[in-house]
């Protein structure tokens, strides 16, 4: 999301020294992988909006209608709070979904799987893909388009030296405005990192939040929150001229705001701790997060996500960079975090480009030895059967008529897998008959349906989806709730839960008699 400052360089050498055309200026210019593997031919077509040329494929044909009037509403909202109407049509490339979007021929370089859209800096085009959700492609849209705005608005500007100003700002001010003007003052992962950061007493200065160790998307975030709630979101667009006529955006806040940098800072701190501060005493005691069973300190890696633990509780299956590499899968014993195998071996197989460890997990075969997981091989989404004892794939099933698959979960009797999956930048629910192949599809519209949870008789599978919250007519995104539906006839009912905040990866009770989740 957004740009790469640390590969600009390579970029403005190139746009500058070669002129090598309207490629050279993309900040997310590399010095490899300029000859990307396509598997897909793209019969791009060009939807005109009032402001925007938006550009897909008939697989995205299905949510192109709602990403346009998404980005006309980002378009108002942001030429009011910029006090700013960009030069020119806005371009918008929208891919289907991730894959597709790691093929396109409009950014040089390779595409990681983190990477949710790209805002080039010259020529100012929006690429992207769709996120399944349709409330997440809206936050990235919107995120992009700031940049978009940001871009438009310093070009040109006595600091830039030719390139727009907004390249040469800190990433947290230029990141964290864009997240804050997408996602609005209350988001879940920010209040996490900035409760994590108070309970450590550990919330930066001014000059520390350019400190790579200080998340730019996270803290810049909150700091914009804060200035946003208390002198009004028009201030943000006056501070990021400012800074791009002065090229100090600390100067920029101190005119605009009329405060000295550290003294808002410390104001801000301040704020935190008071919103916090009911919860500080608990959550000060290590053993509220609960005991640490993978980390480096038991072996396993820095990064150690998507756990799945076995029917018998005694494993869990999850993946980490240990290798160095590449993000592979381990198994480990549940109780001491000692790893016992590497299962699968990414950085040797070139045969999976990605394991989806963003957004998806694995799960456990009911006879306690097969696992389950979703990948992407040559640009298509896969599901894998590997057996965790001998590392070693027992059955392989491509899905064409999706573009990712998410979060598999294996019926009691073992026949059938229910995952979900995202298809014309949609998210919804399928089976797999894993005796013969067949796919059926259990949801189909445009609310998001994920994170599926087969119920231990078979019976019910819980899921998570915004159907019970969002309204589709007005774009209106609702937080996620659970729901139950039932693999015979597909009928839905809700599951009573909070309705505030996020209600998230449900997992069954041993009789089936509760669910528990986030």
């Amino acid at each position: 999301m957004g740009f790469d400052r640390a590969r600009l360089t390579a970029a403005v050498i190139v746009a500058a020294g070669l002129g090598l055309g309207p490629w050279a200026g993309v900040a997310e210019a590399q010095y490899f992988g300029r000859n990307k593997v396509q598997y897909e031919n793209f019969d791009f077509k060009v939807l005109k909006t009032q402001h925007f040329d938006i550009h897909y494929y008939p697989e995205a044909r299905e949510a192109i209608d709602q990403a346009a009037r998404m980005s006309e509403r980002w378009y108002a909202r942001f030429s009011r709070i910029f006090n700013h109407e960009l030069s020119g049509r806005q371009t918008i490339i929208l891919y289907a979904d991730h894959p597709d979007f790691e093929q396109t021929t409009a950014l040089s370089g390779a595409i990681d799987e983190g990477t949710g859209g790209v805002t080039e800096a010259f020529k100012r085009r929006v690429i992207l893909p769709m996120a399944g959700s349709l409330a997440e492609t809206d936050h990235v849209l919107g995120h992009e388009l700031v940049h978009a705005f940001q871009f438009d608005i310093t070009s040109g500007s006595r600091v830039g030296g030719g390139f727009p100003a907004a390249l040469a700002m800190p990433l947290w001010f230029i990141e964290g405005m864009a997240e804050y003007l997408s996602l609005g003052p209350v988001y879940a992962h920010t209040a996490m990192w900035m409760l994590d950061a108070a309970r450590r007493d550990e919330l930066p200065s001014f000059n520390q939040l350019s400190n790579p160790k200080y998340f730019p998307y996270r803290y810049g975030h909150a700091f914009w929150a804060y200035v946003g709630g208390r002198w009004g979101d028009p201030a943000v667009g006056e501070i990021l001229k400012a800074a791009a006529f002065t090229g100090n955006v600390g100067q920029a806040v101190a005119t605009v705001l009329e405060i000295n940098p550290n003294d808002l800072m410390a104001d801000w701190q301040a704020s935190i701790m008071t919103a916090y501060e009911d919860v500080l005493e608990d959550t000060r005691d290590a053993a509220y997060y609960g005991r640490v069973l993978l980390s480096p300190e038991t072996g396993s890696g820095y990064l150690n996500i998507a756990p799945a633990i076995s029917p018998d509780g005694s494993q869990v299956v999850y993946l980490t960079e240990k290798s160095q590499y590449s993000i592979e899968m381990f198994r480990a014993n549940a109780e001491t975090g000692e790893v016992e195998k590497r299962i699968l071996k990414t950085g040797l197989d070139p045969h999976y480009e990605s394991l989806q460890f963003i957004n998806s997990a694995g799960a456990w075969h009911p006879n306690g030895r097969e696992f389950v997981f979703a990948g992407v091989s040559k640009g298509r989404p896969i599901l894998t059967i590997i057996d965790s004892e001998r590392g070693r794939a027992i059955e392989e099933f491509k899905i064409e008529e999706v573009g990712e698959i998410f979060n598999p979960d294996f019926s009691p009797d073992g026949r059938y897998i229910v995952f979900a999956a995202s298809a014309g930048g949609l998210m919804d629910l399928y089976i797999l008959d894993t005796e013969t192949g067949e796919r059926r599809r259990l949801t189909d519209d445009a609310y998001a349906d994920l994170q599926p949870a087969w119920s231990p008789d078979g019976s019910r599978i819980a899921f998570v989806t915004d159907r019970f919250s969002t309204d589709l007519r007005n774009l209106s995104w609702g937080n996620y709730r659970l729901a139950l539906i039932d693999p015979e006839t597909g009928e839905i009912e809700p599951v009573p839960g909070f309705a505030e905040g996020k209600n998230i990866n449900p997992q069954w009770a041993a009789d089936g008699s509760q669910l528990y989740f986030i």
